[in-house]
């Protein structure tokens, strides 16, 4: 019981939770750095971008894209928007790992309180406190990741610029046919508190988020409990179990996530592609489902296999390694 205790008292003590967050951050920047070419065009295919879409859907048209964008702006192209994914990946793998391992021990102190459902409710919640913090910056990313030399010839690419054309996005909605009160509702709110805008796609994010990380740490959890049972010597998981967990973790929250992922991209660039009126759900999917069925849902998915799975498995590694190296 003491033990028990003692465990408790050091996880919620304040130096856990800031050498667990800062193991969490270094990890998402490592692990997004690593995979920041291929994120950079999956992006590009699920918001449709123009001059990409002749590409999207084969792993050959994912290195066709990849080399006309390092023919046009070269190294850092691929790289583009990396920046802001840095500022903003940092302060959310801290939060999420961070608040994991409170809501972890807050529904299952004990290894006997271990159950797959509180494995999934303990990865939503943190998933979905790290996105409420850091979501504005997700925005960014996508806006600057969106951008291509063609079709955008006379403007550089930076911060600056997608905040203030964000703030100063406007929506026509008198001129739609299908305007009713929640169009009006959306205009009014959108341009009475311009902070709204930095939000489009928050809810499909968050919905998102849900299976996502829930099933993200369910199945990391899960696997680590079924095949890294607690052992009586001092042998510990090594870097190659944790690169293998992690790796089939991030597939299946991929799968189960990504319909999710491919609603919000459109919805965060509407403000570029459909700058006559504010994206809701049903019109984004109604969309996609009108210009390529059930598929348009899944659109890129081999690229988010590519990206995630090594994502995935560098980042619960090197928070496992970082925390080892933490003593947490």
């Amino acid at each position: 019981m003491s033990s028990d205790v003692s465990v408790k008292q050091d996880k919620r003590s304040l130096h856990y939770i800031i050498r667990s967050g800062l193991a969490g951050g270094v990890a998402g920047c490592l692990a997004k750095t690593v995979v920041a070419p291929l994120d950079r065009v999956k992006i590009l295919f699920q918001a449709s971008n123009p001059d990409f879409q002749k590409y999207a859907g084969t792993w050959s048209g994912t290195f066709r894209a990849g080399t006309e964008i390092y023919k046009s702006t070269g190294v850092r192209g691929l790289f583009q928007g990396h920046s802001v994914t840095l500022l903003r990946i940092f302060p959310y793998a801290a939060i999420k790992y961070m608040a994991y391992d409170q809501v972890h021990y807050f529904l299952m102190p004990t290894r006997k309180e271990e159950t797959n459902l509180r494995r999934f409710s303990a990865g939503s919640i943190s998933g979905m406190i790290s996105v409420f913090f850091t979501y504005p910056l997700e925005v960014f990313r996508v806006r600057l990741a969106f951008h291509t030399k063609s079709s955008d010839q006379t403007k550089s690419t930076s911060l600056y610029r997608s905040f203030r054309e964000i703030y100063h996005e406007q929506a026509n909605l008198q001129q739609t046919a299908s305007q009713d009160l929640l169009a009006a509702n959306a205009k009014h709110y959108f341009n009475r508190f311009p902070i709204l805008k930095f939000y489009r796609g928050f809810s499909a994010t968050m919905v998102g988020m849900i299976p996502y990380a829930g099933v993200s740490f369910l199945s990391w959890g899960y696997l680590r409990a079924r095949f890294l049972p607690p052992l009586n010597n001092n042998r510990k998981p090594t870097p190659v179990a944790d690169l293998t967990i992690g790796a089939v973790s991030g597939a299946l929250a991929q799968t189960a996530s990504y319909p999710f992922e491919v609603i919000r991209r459109r919805m965060q660039v509407g403000g570029i592609t459909r700058p006559d009126r504010w994206l809701r759900w049903g019109e984004t999917i109604r969309t996609i489902w009108g210009a390529s069925g059930w598929r348009g849902f899944y659109v890129g998915l081999s690229i988010g296999y590519l990206k995630v799975i090594p994502m995935t498995a560098v980042s619960f590694t090197v928070w496992q390694g970082g925390k080892r190296l933490l003593g947490v």
